[in-house]
Parts: C-alpha cells; structure tokens; sequence
C-alpha cells in the first residue's frame, strides 16, 4: 500500500522541500515533474535547507508523458484542485492498489488536459473563506498524504510520540 506524491512542475523549492520532508518521514515517494521552477542541484538544496534531501525517495521525471506511461503501475491517482467539486474526505484515498496524490504547480494547479481527461479522479481540499484561493502546497501534500494513513489507520514506522 504505497504512497506516492506527484508535483507537477513545481516552483518553488520551498514547498518541494517541504513535501519532500513529508514524504521522508511518512515512506511515501515523491516524484516531481519537470520543468522544475528551481534547481536540484547541491547549493539550492542546501539553501532551502534540505539536509535531509539525500534520505528522501525521489523520482525526476522529464514531462507528465513519460509519468503517464507509469501511473498505472504506481496505484490509483486522485488530482487535488481547487476547481474540484468533490471533496478529499468523501473519497477513499488509501486503496489496496496505493496512492498517487497528484499536485499542480503555485501559480497555476494542474494544466487543464489533465482536468479533461482525469475529471472523476479530482478532489479538492475544503475552503470556507472566499478570501483564500487555495492553500500551499506543501500544506495540502501534507494534508492528503496524512488522510491516506488516517484511512488506512497505519502510524509509518518510527513515527510515535516524542
């Protein structure tokens, strides 16, 4: 029962560090789409203060098309989105097959192929406030990834109180 995180074209190293944070200490992968709003390299990484980088279970991928091809093996996906009419909560996010918790970038969600093509797959994080258009993304990535193992009711390894 995997768990894998999905940003596609992120921008901003930030947020991706702190999914990547997420990830590391829940098991799941992290797969980020390119292009990337950033650099991987050393002196960025260290920047934004990922000295745990080196730990985390990550995958670059050079477009959605060559992620696409592997989608299938990796377990269900759900798209979060602002522009969702179902929320996350009302969809069993943990299947048996795993999940594939798929986020767009800051400034522009998912493109909108993908809403076309995926729209039964779509959820959103509730809002109240019309004040707020969406909430960072690293925030939702922690969020769903959380739900999935409140679903699955599984506490990762080593996580315990502290």
């Amino acid at each position: 029962m995997s768990i894998h995180v999905v940003l596609v074209h992120p921008e901003i190293h930030w947020n991706t560090g702190n999914a990547g944070r997420t990830c590391l200490a829940t098991g799941a992968t992290l797969h980020l789409i390119e292009p990337l709003g950033f650099s991987l390299d050393t002196t960025q990484v260290k920047r934004a203060g990922l000295d745990y980088w080196e730990h985390v279970d990550l995958r670059v991928w050079p477009d959605w098309e060559t992620f696409e091809r592997e989608l299938p093996r990796l377990g269900v996906p759900f798209f979060f989105s602002t522009k969702a009419t179902r929320e996350f909560w009302d969809v069993p996010l943990a299947p048996p097959e795993g999940s594939v918790l798929i986020f767009g970038r800051e400034t522009g969600g998912l493109p909108p192929a993908l809403h076309e093509r995926y729209a039964e797959q779509f959820v959103s994080l509730p809002m109240r406030s019309e004040r707020v258009r969406s909430l960072n993304l690293s925030t939702s990535v922690a969020i769903a990834v959380y739900e999935v193992l409140r679903q699955r009711r599984v506490i990762p390894e080593g996580i315990g109180p502290g």
